[in-house]
């Protein structure tokens, strides 16, 4: 019954290719980086095949994903130095990202589509003796090929939420074979291992989020807070802001924006602190015009990172505007460093939340919303240590950051929390490092 499943799925694969072909079209005319190299992503490579390449392939599909196994890269590097990687991705903000980790001898290309044909031009073309998949991704048609071929595949930094669980749930003929096949599951939680075993995996180890030992740019996050002291201001961050939930950030600072220009003295919001200026940083690059054309819509002058010359305080735009707009990749800690208090994107309408830890490791407490199910165990950490606060929906968001602000007391305990928060939490990296030993030493 599993072939045959597993034989219907891979002619649905085959016969979504040009649908695929189609949305990379249209995504690379915002983010050109999706029209590159498209054969890639159907195992049709420029490379020379490589039959003694000795290849650990690494896949890291999107930014985060490929943040943190820079992490283990850097660390697999320490003990291997001859090591080459084989590192695919799967968006182009990932892709662009994974350049920074490569070296003489490694490879970076698109992950394979998961078509049957795809899959095995992919493993027969590059040979790799060992595969680690970065915290989500599990394809069938991928594990049974790497199987076929005995290339172990171990799942690293593993997450697992609800949600997914119930999907892989629904297609249980697909999902119990695919990661039961893999040669080891990592989990970062306890909660992610029960969800792993309902899947029939057999969790080799619980070892923490990886995320936690990235130290964030020391370079960056000191231009942050030089800017901040130059300001002598305040600054609310809503930080990797998604769709959907922008205009209600709007929509409660553009009452106070038009309150304060008739009386700049008074905060309608919380009057008795000095007016805080309002940043936002959009998850995704593509949308970075989008949500200035909405801000304005809400009758607020933006001012975009990408026109100052230096920080904010000497740009004469950036001081008279309502909303900064954070329109560069790869400063977050900069952002971070910057901000007084971050509202955590994607937590204020169902979609999961974002990554807390790195503003946490910046100083940075964080409010949020209800909706963290893609990091729950981090937020709920976060929360219990005084690093985050959870709040219902964005209303109370904007009104508990102002209240933090001015509480000088609770607002400096709130970012020593963030400190020791993750100071705390760290060790998966080493963890990971020891687990895969014996793997590499095949």
């Amino acid at each position: 019954m599993n072939r045959i499943i597993l034989s219907l799925y891979s002619l649905l694969m085959w016969v979504a290719q040009p649908f695929l072909r189609g949305k990379l079209a249209r995504r690379s005319l915002q983010e050109p980086g999706y029209g590159e190299a498209v054969q890639e992503r159907f195992g049709h490579y420029s490379q020379p095949e490589e039959a003694q390449a000795d290849l650990v392939w690494v896949h890291a599909v999107s930014l985060g994903e490929t943040r943190t196994a820079a992490l283990l890269v850097k660390a697999l590097r320490a003990e291997h130095p001859g090591l080459r990687i084989l590192l695919t991705s799967g968006t182009a903000t990932g892709r662009a990202e994974g350049e920074s980790l490569l070296r003489e001898g490694d490879i970076h290309i698109w992950q394979p589509w998961d078509s049957a044909a795809a899959v095995a031009r992919f493993f027969d073309h590059f040979k790799p003796r060992l595969g680690l998949l970065m915290e989500t991704e599990v394809w069938p048609n991928l594990v049974a090929a790497a199987g076929a071929r005995a290339v172990p595949l171990v799942l690293v930094n593993g997450r697992l939420s609800e949600k997914s669980l119930r999907k892989a749930l629904a297609i249980s003929p697909l999902s119990y074979p695919a990661f039961g096949a893999l040669a080891a599951v990592y989990a970062q939680t306890g909660d992610d291992a029960k969800r792993f075993r309902q899947l029939g995996v057999d969790v080799a180890g619980v070892f923490g989020n990886l995320k936690f030992d990235a130290r964030p740019d020391m370079d960056q996050q000191a231009t942050g807070k030089a800017w901040r002291q130059a300001l002598a201001r305040q600054v609310v961050m809503f930080a990797s802001s998604r769709e959907g939930e922008e205009g209600a950030f709007f929509k409660e600072i553009s009452a106070t924006a038009q309150q304060r220009r008739a009386t700049p003295a008074i905060d309608v919001i919380a009057a008795d602190i000095f007016p805080p200026k309002f940043l936002i940083v959009p998850r995704h690059p593509q949308r970075f015009d989008e949500v200035q054309a909405l801000a304005e819509q809400h009758g607020l002058r933006v001012s975009r990172r990408s026109g100052w010359a230096a920080g904010p305080a000497d740009s004469e735009e950036a001081m008279s505007a309502d909303v900064w707009l954070g329109d560069s990749l790869g400063e977050m800690a900069l952002y971070y460093a910057l901000s007084d208090v971050a509202l955590l994107g994607g937590s204020f309408e169902p979609l999961g939340g974002q990554n807390l830890i790195e503003a946490a490791a910046c100083g940075c407490p964080v409010v949020m919303g209800l909706h963290t199910f893609n990091f729950t165990e981090a937020a709920d950490l976060a929360e219990a240590a005084g690093a985050a606060r959870r709040v219902a929906d964005m209303p109370e968001a904007v009104h508990t950051s102002l209240v933090l602000l001015a509480r000088p007391d609770a607002h400096q305990a709130a970012v020593a929390a963030s400190f020791a928060f993750t100071a705390g939490n760290r060790g998966a990296t080493q963890k990971t490092l020891a687990a895969l030993r014996p793997l590499l030493r095949r």
